[in-house]
């Protein structure tokens, strides 16, 4: 696997990262997650919009976001992976310097890594459904920022997976917020309902598509706050993500959402997703 270090393409094993990387000590940097299909990078420009705001939020200098471009394209094309269905991952720390909790001097510089891996969509999940559970949401306040700090996302998916479930969703004041690592929305009386943008949640560039997707099909959104205690009410729910597209849900905590089966609007938007994908690869 070759993957990008800090202006080099090099064999993944041949990477040093410092064990004074603020990163490794801190958590302290940013990531973004980009899908390849087939070469073509899905809405990059605002993947690449999102990780300069973040970069911004913590006062990390920002590269330029044509050399990250560049990069992505390049780790297709390197990994012969431009004929399959791939993810980008881009990981940009503040730089290695002694373990200091203050920032360290101008001239240290930040660490930029990325990699590419191979992506299996389980196509079988988006036909049956899938199941999710709940879990009390203690992530810091700033969750719009896709900072590197994701310990509560890694107990919550783990504790999904313990329990036989694909995705945790965050509750916040008796509020479903998002999934640990997918957006969140709901379907009622053919409306799309979706959380709000806060600094609770990270703003998923898939939900903007699904979100415009509607537009197009005469599919009402409606953005506000989800009550936990209304999910059941909903005729369908769905995750929404850059690995997930569109995932209709049909469980939370054991029991059925809606008929317990994957309902009409989950179909039409995973079809114009996809619809929406083939259309930017020929462009």
């Amino acid at each position: 696997m070759i993957v990008y270090f800090n202006g080099e393409f090099l064999p993944e094993e041949e990477v040093r990262i410092s064990p004074n990387d603020r990163g490794f000590m801190f958590a302290d940097g940013v990531y973004e997650v980009v899908r390849s299909y087939e070469g073509h990078l899905f809405r990059l420009d605002e993947h690449l919009v999102r990780l300069k705001r973040s970069l911004e939020a913590l006062r990390i200098e920002s590269p330029e976001l044509a050399s990250i471009s560049l990069i992505c394209r390049e780790l297709v094309d390197r990994n012969r992976m431009a004929r399959l269905e791939a993810l980008i991952y881009l990981q940009i720390t503040r730089g290695a310097y002694r373990r200091v909790h203050s920032f360290p001097p101008p001239d240290v510089r930040p660490t930029v890594y990325a990699q590419v891996s191979e992506l299996h969509p389980a196509e079988e999940e988006a036909t049956v459904g899938i199941e999710v559970i709940l879990v009390g949401d203690t992530r810091w306040s700033r969750c719009d920022i896709k900072s590197l700090a994701l310990l509560p996302n890694v107990l919550a998916a783990e504790e999904a997976r313990e329990r036989g479930a694909r995705e945790a969703l965050f509750v916040r004041d008796g509020m479903v917020i998002e999934g640990s690592r997918s957006n969140f929305a709901g379907v009622r009386s053919g409306t799309l309902v979706t959380p709000p943008e806060t600094n609770y949640m990270l703003s998923g560039i898939s939900r903007g598509v699904v979100i415009e997707l509607c537009g197009g099909l005469g599919i009402p959104v409606e953005q506000r706050p989800i009550p936990q205690r209304e999910l059941l009410r909903f005729d369908e729910l769905l995750l929404i993500g850059t690995s997930a597209e569109v995932l209709p849900i049909i469980s939370v905590e054991g029991r059925e959402v809606g008929n317990g089966q994957v309902g009409p609007t989950a179909k039409l938007l995973k079809r114009a997703f996809r619809e929406a994908v083939e259309e930017a690869r020929r462009r």
